[in-house]
């Protein structure tokens, strides 16, 4: 197990000291918590110092030069590299990654597009580029340009985060879990995470919702209850077809080998093994031009005049065979609007553009 989240609770729920190297809980276990500050340096060493000294060349104190080189989230991004490391050894049967809750590190993924352009463009002529910007850079502009191990280290992260894209875009081998409680804010979030993760191409095989009060909860919460089931509705057509696995509310907390088990039994006793794929198909597609976007949903067994469709700011409401459905849309359809729907081959895909 494979704690990147910078709050590290995974030592606490399993009740073992963790540390920044595979430490053995049980056997056959092994559990580690990256030490962010550790690859920071590993990874980011020469950038961080050119451009910190940069920075403070021209005023600004070395701790806040320093704080200022690290980009927001790529703290995350660099701890997940461990993954790349660990898969590529061959010594593990299975990785289980604890990600940060708001699936910020995953969208930080979308990288190695960048990555792959300056791969292209820009290394194959870092030395000419340069010999030519040398003179220009000391005499008019006054700074020091990066030398050849700035440029080693954006190629080695380039190249780390390809080979990361392929490991989480192998469906055959990798899928990712969302877990929520069953409240509408961290539903709506989990609801965006899906969507960037059908966009760049991971598999999402299961949701899981703790928390969820049971049916003998007592008076005092049956009113929290209730709020549960109606959100729970909302989860079930916002992730349809992927599997909704569920556990209650546990009567103390979920810390420790014996609740870890409750927990396990509860929310894999009706769905089978863990480690089994529960889901293999990506579900939503998005393709985008300068002229807009069209988004393919999988929408099987229906006909085209079961099928309804509204927008509501960055939701998207699809009703189909009485069943309905709501997707939470990214921030870069913001500006479109749904204009064209056609159903065709189980799917339906709907065109965006721009209003008028």
């Amino acid at each position: 197990m494979l704690s990147t989240d910078p709050a590290h609770s995974l030592a606490d729920s399993l009740e073992q000291p963790l540390g920044g190297e595979p430490t053995l809980v049980e056997p056959n276990l092994w559990a580690q918590q990256v030490d962010a500050q550790q690859e920071l340096t590993r990874h980011w060493a020469g950038v961080q110092s050119w451009m910190g000294q940069l920075m403070v060349d021209r005023g600004i104190d070395r701790i806040s030069a320093e704080e200022l080189t690290v980009p927001p989230g790529m703290d995350e991004l660099f701890s997940l590299l461990r993954l790349q490391q660990h898969h590529g050894s061959g010594e593990w049967d299975v990785i289980i990654v604890d990600c940060a809750p708001t699936g910020e590190t995953l969208r930080l993924l979308s990288f190695p597009d960048a990555a792959r352009w300056w791969i292209d463009r820009v290394f194959p002529f870092e030395r000419a580029i340069l010999a030519a910007m040398g003179p220009l850079a000391r005499t008019v502009l006054d700074i020091q340009l990066p030398g050849g191990e700035v440029f080693d280290d954006v190629r080695r992260l380039s190249e780390n985060l390809i080979s990361m894209h392929e490991i989480l875009r192998d469906t055959e081998h990798t899928t990712i879990r969302l877990v929520m409680n069953p409240d509408r804010m961290v539903i709506g979030e989990a609801m965006r995470t899906f969507t960037y993760l059908n966009l760049y191409g991971y598999l999402t095989d299961a949701v899981v919702v703790n928390k969820v009060f049971p049916g003998d909860v007592g008076a005092y919460f049956e009113h929290w209850r209730g709020l549960q089931e109606q959100q729970l509705e909302l989860v079930e057509s916002a992730f349809a077809p992927v599997p909704v696995l569920r556990a209650n509310y546990f009567d103390q907390e979920v810390i420790g080998p014996q609740m870890l088990d409750r927990l396990g039994e509860a929310i894999f006793g009706q769905a089978g093994d863990p480690w089994e794929l529960l889901f293999s198909e990506i579900t939503q597609e998005i393709v985008s031009d300068e002229h807009g976007a069209t988004l393919r949903i999988a929408i099987p067994f229906t006909s085209k005049d079961e099928i309804g469709l509204k927008q509501v700011g960055l939701e998207l409401i699809i009703t189909a065979a009485g069943q309905r459905r709501t997707i939470a849309l990214p921030p870069k359809l913001a500006a479109l609007q749904a204009t064209a729907a056609r159903y065709e081959d189980g799917a339906l895909q709907i065109s965006f553009s721009r209003g008028s």
